[in-house]
């Protein structure tokens, strides 16, 4: 199609669409709907993504965890053979920490808040709903981020000697110690008085859950003054070096199943994994979330798409006379055909873009309003661009080709 052809055909189809303002805007609705929960949806599970990502690169890329459970099982998903595992003990880490050559800390923590709110206060204020984590002297060598960023972290002689020492995480530190240096000063977990001994620097928050509302206190003094269950302790190893990680986790799994007597040729009976397992994890919950967003918004697309075909229809028939008179005067099929695909894209396209600001206001209420993090990318918006010119492409086609077969002849007489 030649230039000065092109601007008259999109000058008549965008006099067309002006005319018909209401049909025009409910034709677009459904494409817009469909457009805004894809831009909508994306946005919150690539800011999820971002978040947790963040949090795997803060971890470290050689983190090697064991638990006694595979991540993500539940209870009622058990088999009876993971019913009946055995506990972890210190004699396991121990023996992982003078038998693995390759290992170069572990660490291991044990929440002891998990099935009983602990309240902690400092005089007359108190924390609700922080984390108590019983944890050993090794634990910020295997998980940096746990480093204090003031004071000191726990020692093996606290460790030894059950000492009633905690290290502060920042949301906690402001919430007892607004104006006041926390270091020295005494505070209650539950009955017990602490001293405290160091404050970690502030990591933020992941899926709306703070980081930073956790007091760790040696695992020793954890187990002997606060209920807990041994199933959920975890042990957490790092190689010497990077290149040795798979050798190092070898080495951590024939220790393991010597002391717990797992027989040669049966699978382990304790879980061990690293970033990539997590990850795996991850993805397999946000697919399912990538699922509910392809199907809700094909349908609004379907809906949308079925509208415009629809509409065109109709727009063919009401001016059968004009598409007559163009024939008439010179015009060509094509041209006609044109004409309406133009016509259909145009509309999906202003459908699509405001569907993108809707889906943009969305993602950013989330943000500000919710605990939830949600990220507009580009390829988003590309995408969902795409998909409404597409839409109007697919579903313009038969309209167009009917208006470009109408019988000049015939629609000279039609009224």
């Amino acid at each position: 199609m030649r230039i000065g052809v092109f601007k008259d055909v999109l000058q008549m189809s965008l006099d067309s669409i002006k005319s018909n303002k209401l049909r025009s805007f409910l034709t677009l609705l459904g494409i817009m709907i469909g457009v805004m929960t894809v831009i909508a949806m994306v946005s919150v599970v690539q800011g999820l993504n971002k978040s947790f990502l963040s949090e795997l690169e803060a971890v470290g890329p050689d983190v090697i965890m064991v638990s006694k459970y595979e991540p993500g099982i539940t209870v009622g998903h058990m088999s009876e053979e993971e019913r009946q595992r055995e506990d972890f003990t210190f004699e396991d880490v121990e023996a992982i920490r003078n038998e693995c050559s390759l290992v170069k800390a572990v660490g291991v923590d044990l929440t002891v808040s998990l099935f009983e709110a602990i309240s902690i206060k400092y005089r007359g204020t108190e924390s609700s709903d922080t984390v108590i984590l019983g944890a050993n002297e090794d634990f910020p060598r295997v998980l940096s981020v746990y480093l204090p960023e003031r004071g000191r972290f726990i020692t093996e002689a606290d460790m030894n000697h059950r000492t009633k020492v905690c290290v502060l995480g920042a949301d906690l530190r402001e919430t007892l110690f607004p104006h006041t240096d926390p270091l020295g000063k005494e505070i209650r977990i539950g009955a017990k008085r602490f001293t405290v001994v160091g404050e970690m620097e502030k990591r933020g928050s992941v899926f709306g859950q703070s980081r930073d509302n956790i007091a760790v206190i040696p695992l020793t003094t954890a187990m002997k003054h606060f209920p807990y269950d041994l199933s959920n302790i975890e042990i957490i190893a790092v190689p010497t070096k990077h290149e040795y990680y798979q050798e190092a986790k070898e080495q951590i799994i024939n220790v393991l199943r010597r002391r717990r007597n797992v027989p040669v040729g049966k699978p382990n009976d304790f879980a061990i994994f690293g970033q990539d397992t997590m990850l795996d994890l991850y993805n397999q919950l946000t697919g399912a979330a990538y699922l509910v967003m392809i199907v809700i918004s094909s349908i609004g697309l379907l809906v949308g798409g079925i509208g415009v075909m629809n509409i065109m229809l109709v727009t063919v028939k009401e001016r059968t006379r004009e598409i007559g008179i163009r024939k008439a005067i010179g015009a060509r099929s094509s041209d006609i055909q044109n004409q309406f695909l133009i016509e259909s894209i145009i509309l999906t396209g202003v459908g699509g873009a405001v569907g993108l600001l809707i889906g943009f206001a969305i993602a950013f209420l989330v943000r500000v309003t919710t605990p939830l993090p949600a990220s507009v990318t580009l390829w988003s918006v590309l995408l969902g661009l795409f998909v409404s010119i597409s839409v109007g492409l697919f579903f313009g086609i038969f309209p167009a080709q009917k208006a470009a077969k109408v019988d000049p002849m015939v629609s000279l007489r039609y009224e």
